[in-house]
């Protein structure tokens, strides 16, 4: 991966995290130990999936299960 693409790559991971952020306060969550408790998630994954960290495609699809949103529908709202 060349410089070009790893600062695109780690962009997209941060809008990633910024939506599912925003998916946790429209479901009436304040915080995401809350949410991680609620949904029976490893409060450090999902903490770090917020944060824009890579995350498994695994983890994403299980918590947008969790808000009912289909995941092209997901990133498609990334752009």
């Amino acid at each position: 991966m060349n410089e070009i693409q790893s600062k695109e790559f780690e962009a997209l991971k941060e809008k990633i995290g910024k939506e599912l952020k925003k998916l946790r306060i429209k479901a009436g969550y304040k915080s995401y130990e809350v949410f991680s408790w609620d949904n029976k998630i490893s409060r450090i994954q999902y903490w770090k999936m917020e944060k824009g960290t890579n995350c498994t495609l695994k983890s994403l699809k299980r918590i947008l299960d969790i808000h009912n949103m289909r995941i092209d529908k997901f990133f498609n709202s990334l752009f």
